[in-house]
């Protein structure tokens, strides 16, 4: 489950550059400036993504709200192309993320000698037989039906049995995802290079070869209790890996939240059966934090780069759309829009609700859901994008603060913080989008902000992903 994200340093990069084709050759361009040419590659459309084109939006609201006094941070900002999900993540698809780590900690446990040491599950060598860092054989199936008793034991280890009720459930607690993240914004910083002759270009001020920058990383482990420590270090600047931050996350959706997010009703029923039964499938998944849709992106990103085979090419990350994408995606580039649609009204005229939100005073039912609904229910925006309003709010990337985009710059603005653990709670803070189930009209808007702390999960937060489309300008 370990996935590295290496620095790509000068020197691979050139080698890199030379290796994809082209030449320098000065016979073939008569020694004129010609350029250096090679294959291209175009990035294929992700399944169940809709391409967004760069653009403009005076982000967040035009006038101050004279019902509700909402003030809120804006300013004209501009975003690049990206890929953005269809619909909100469902249970189904967050299921084929706890359902692999859940198989991965099978294949592990198969191959571990305390049941049965079948290295058949583990490779160690390449095909010339020289000796690889060993990794999990995904084509090699799970024995589910004949087990034998090692293999069965390895199996049964990730369920429990609810001492109560004896019903045989999964261990949610050893749902754990462990990943490597490189800091590359850190890395590429002046102050941070590695040569302190390169941390300030000014030549008036003399260079301290011996100064030490100190630098701030996340590490994780799980102690003997099986808990999930994390730890933030600092220490001296000593090399790339210094960037490299540990995580480890219990990815398990919060299924409580039902409970826990309204006092005095009776929610027990979507705590037991909205994320495990296939009825909901369809729907958005919710009772998942900031730090577990994270999770979710990077995991997705593996997953998709395996899934290419070997020669496969290393993808844009899926990640969390930041407020200014999310923003601009709602509102379908329109600055006159408040919501993903056209006017300040929630209903057609016909009398259809554009929206699943609470349409009136007690009465959630009156868009034709109590709760979340199916995604894809209402009609999509003019990007093509569906419930970019209510049924639930949705996580961005963006660290959340009071002034919001005016301490952003204007193009491509995003104010990222991980937060450590030793930093005050208000400081773990997410910008959280779009309205939910349970809001009224006007917090489903698309040009307002609200926040959550990211280690979190509600019944009315969830998320999408979003992936940089690279050099892309066009319309989708």
């Amino acid at each position: 489950m370990k996935y590295k994200f290496f620095p790509v340093l000068t020197i691979i990069s050139l080698l890199v550059l030379s290796a994809c084709g082209g030449s320098s050759s000065s016979s073939k361009s008569g020694g004129e400036l010609t350029g250096v040419s090679g294959f291209s590659w175009k990035d294929p459309a992700p399944y169940g993504m809709i391409g967004i084109p760069q653009g403009y939006i005076y982000l967040g609201p035009n006038e101050t709200d004279s019902l509700w006094g909402i003030s809120t941070p804006h300013k004209p900002i501009s975003v690049d192309a990206f890929w953005m999900d269809e619909t909100e993540i469902t249970n189904s698809e967050y299921k084929q993320f706890v359902y692999w780590v859940r198989d991965s900690i099978i294949r592990e446990r198969l191959a571990d000698p305390a049941y049965g040491g079948n290295d058949m599950f583990k490779i160690t060598e390449d095909k010339y037989g020289d000796p690889v860092e060993p990794y999990l054989d995904w084509s090699r199936g799970i024995p589910w039906k004949r087990p034998d008793e090692d293999e069965e034991r390895a199996i049964k280890s990730v369920f429990m049995r609810h001492p109560v009720t004896k019903e045989n459930m999964l261990d949610a607690s050893q749902m754990n995802y462990k990943y490597e993240w490189f800091d590359y914004t850190q890395a590429a910083m002046r102050r941070n290079r590695l040569d302190p002759y390169e941390r300030n270009l000014n030549t008036d001020i003399p260079v301290n070869p011996n100064e030490q920058i100190l630098i701030s990383k996340d590490t994780a482990f799980v102690n003997e209790e099986g808990i999930i420590m994390r730890e933030t270090v600092t220490r001296p600047l000593s090399s790339l890996f210094d960037f490299l931050n540990t995580y480890i996350v219990n990815i398990y959706p919060d299924t409580t939240c039902w409970v826990n997010d309204f006092n005095n009703a009776y929610n027990e029923p979507y705590m037991r059966m909205y994320f495990s039964h296939p009825g909901y499938n369809d729907y958005p998944v919710v009772g998942v934090s900031w730090d577990q849709a994270s999770a979710f992106c990077v995991w997705r990103t593996v997953f998709y780069e395996k899934g290419m085979g070997k020669g496969g090419r290393k993808i844009e990350p899926y990640r969390l759309p930041t407020e200014a994408e999310w923003e601009y995606s709602a509102r379908a580039g329109k600055n006159e829009n408040k919501y993903p649609w056209d006017g300040n009204g929630t209903m057609a005229a016909k009398g259809c609700f554009y929206a699943n939100f609470k349409p009136d005073r007690g009465n959630y039912v009156k868009d034709g859901n109590l709760i979340t609904s199916r995604v894809a229910s209402f009609t999509p925006n003019d990007f093509g994008l569906y419930d970019m309003a209510g049924n639930v709010s949705e996580w961005t990337s963006t660290a959340y603060t009071e002034s919001g985009v005016l301490a952003m710059d204007d193009i491509n603005p995003e104010l990222s913080y991980n937060a450590a653990k030793e930093d005050p709670y208000r400081m773990k803070k997410k910008v959280v989008r779009g309205g939910s189930w349970k809001d009224v009209a006007t917090m489903i808007r698309s040009d307002l902000r609200f926040s959550d702390y990211q280690n979190q999960g509600h019944s009315y937060i969830g998320f999408r992903c979003v992936r940089t489309r690279l050099g892309y300008s066009g319309k989708k």
